[in-house]
């Protein structure tokens, strides 16, 4: 374990996946990871966007203004990168989450959500 903990540009999360050979993408409701970036890709709309300053303060906008910054697909799988990229930012010391045009979040893109239904997966 402790190897886990020395400082590296790998966080702790993802040595602990590596190390156990897990995936962020869970297989028990039928879907592997490449299939699941494939579906998601099917919706596409929004963005999810990333400016570091220097002050060390990240600002992630939710970025789908016509749709009350609803996550879409592709900005289910953008939001991924960008916890990624923010997970190994150094210099970072803090982050502010909004959404475009005075709205925060609607919540996902329900056409989404029902493309990826499953009866194991019980989301619908």
């Amino acid at each position: 374990m402790a190897s886990l903990l020395k400082t590296s540009s790998m966080s702790v999360r993802t040595k602990l996946i590596h190390q156990t050979g897990l995936s962020l993408y869970n297989t028990s409701h039928g879907f592997h990871e490449e299939e699941l970036k494939t579906k998601l890709q099917e919706f596409p709309g929004g963005s999810i966007d990333l400016q570091k300053k220097e002050n060390g303060i990240g600002i992630l906008t939710l970025n789908n203004p016509s749709k009350r910054n609803a996550f879409s697909g592709v900005m289910m799988l953008q939001l991924l990168e960008k916890v990624t990229e923010l997970e190994n930012w150094t210099e970072g010391k803090g982050l502010i989450v909004h959404g475009a045009k005075n709205t925060f979040c609607s919540g996902s893109d329900l056409n989404a959500v029902k493309a990826l239904a499953t009866p194991e997966a019980n989301f619908l």
